[in-house]
């Protein structure tokens, strides 16, 4: 939006009390306040709405914004990212991050719960940045109002559904994942 800017010319501070008792006595009645009120509408009419309806309009975020946090799929196979390491729940300065892991059927280890307490959740970032298969990612979704607490950290409401995948940003730039990324998927062979 381009500002318009105004020439004001300021006459010199009054010194004494009658300067000033004429000063208001000019300012009220010379039409001073009428002069300032005309420059307002006059903008007004120029560009009148500066408002966003919010539901209905939104404004862009920056793509560096952090919000309520994704837990990704790979984009190929729709498989979990999360290997079940841990390091975003050792590194969470707000202890939000609880992750629930065990041996799985083939006896491999397996992610069972995750669960964010956005409650305590400061959203620094660090869980994301320490992620080594970048499974955890800040989303763009910031209205986290609820009738109940339990409804924004359930590991089914951060997992990204199989049908969202293609709508799905990664990460593009250095410790992005590769195009070829479920080719190399290893399950982790330990229980630790």
């Amino acid at each position: 939006m381009k500002q318009g800017y105004f020439d004001i010319s300021l006459a010199p501070y009054p010194e004494t009390s009658w300067q000033k008792f004429k000063r208001v006595v000019r300012r009220s009645l010379g039409l001073e306040l009428l002069k300032g009120l005309w420059v307002v509408f006059k903008a007004m009419a120029k560009d009148p709405t500066h408002t966003t309806i919010y539901p209905m309009e939104r404004l862009p975020l920056s793509k560096r914004y952090r919000a309520i946090h994704r837990l990704l799929r790979l984009s190929e196979s729709g498989a979990e990212r999360c290997i079940g390491c841990g390091l975003c729940e050792k590194i969470c300065p707000s202890h939000c991050i609880r992750m629930d892991t065990g041996l799985g059927e083939d006896g491999r280890k397996k992610v069972f719960d995750y669960a964010i307490n956005f409650g305590r959740c400061i959203y620094c970032g660090l869980c994301a940045e320490v992620c080594p298969e970048l499974a955890i990612a800040h989303g763009d979704r910031f209205e986290n109002a609820s009738e109940q607490r339990a409804h924004f950290s359930i590991k089914s409401d951060l997992l990204s559904q199989k049908e969202a995948i293609r709508l799905q940003k990664e990460f593009e730039g250095f410790g992005a994942v590769s195009p070829d990324a479920d080719k190399n998927l290893k399950k982790t062979p330990l229980a630790y």
